[in-house]
């Protein structure tokens, strides 16, 4: 059981004392009744808020799919430019979400944001070798010397070790383009792995991570709520 105004708070919506003052005014209906203290106490997961008249979703976590554009740094915060959570609601901000792994700057997709810990840890942990599928347009002529050695795993120049990837090539002339399938996420990884290939990646983005799709709806910069089968099958 929570207090009203900490209820309200929670959803990233209001502050506390912004809640008391919609309390006051009795612009909070609790189970369909006008709430007459800040100080009641409910069931977060049993509770019916609204307020003005609009349901108040009490989720204890959120789930955001959002089509990163090229030019948006995957953090919460940068002085260096403008952040996928720029692109979010205020309220958002406020409840602390923060994007399950990154994408480079200038790559776009698929890129999940939340505020639930547990999941995210679950999703980038080394161990569990999340597929993350990608579309590549390289500079250069792909061939299937390039898929054996991706699918090898590679050691780059750095000495940084590849797990075994798959190169399915979907052109190939003078530039090509290719889907991608890596099970880490390593810094830059598909870049470099193209580059050790002697091929630049022009165009890269995010289309799969292990079962949640990007939503090809969703123009870049856009978003939505994860839909519960989605939810489903990430958990």
């Amino acid at each position: 059981m929570e207090r009203l105004d900490k209820l309200l708070a929670s959803t990233g919506r209001w502050s506390r004392s912004e809640a008391r003052r919609l309390v006051r005014e009795g612009r909070v209906l609790a189970d369909g009744r006008i709430a007459a203290s800040v100080e009641e106490k409910y069931d977060p997961d049993a509770v019916r808020l609204c307020v003005d008249g609009e349901g108040v979703d009490l989720s204890r976590f959120v789930y955001v799919m959002l089509h990163k554009p090229a030019g948006v740094l995957s953090a919460t915060e940068d002085g260096r430019g403008k952040t996928v959570l720029d692109l979010l609601p205020e309220e958002y901000k406020k409840r602390g979400l923060f994007p399950v792994g990154r994408l480079d700057k200038d790559t776009e997709g698929l890129l999940l944001l939340t505020d639930d810990g547990q999941l995210a840890h679950e999703l980038l942990s080394p161990k569990k070798h999340v597929d993350k599928v990608y579309f590549a347009r390289v500079d250069g002529a792909l061939t299937a010397d390039d898929c054996a050695a991706f699918a090898a795993g590679m050691t780059l120049g750095d000495g940084l070790r590849c797990l075994p990837a798959e190169l399915e090539i979907v052109s190939s002339g003078a530039q090509s383009e290719a889907r991608v399938t890596v099970r880490e996420g390593k810094f830059h990884q598909v870049k470099r792995m193209f580059a050790a290939r002697g091929k630049t990646v022009v165009y890269l983005k995010r289309l799969s991570m292990g079962p949640l799709a990007l939503d090809e709806t969703l123009a870049p910069g856009a978003w939505r709520a994860l839909r519960a089968e989605e939810l489903g099958m990430l958990k």
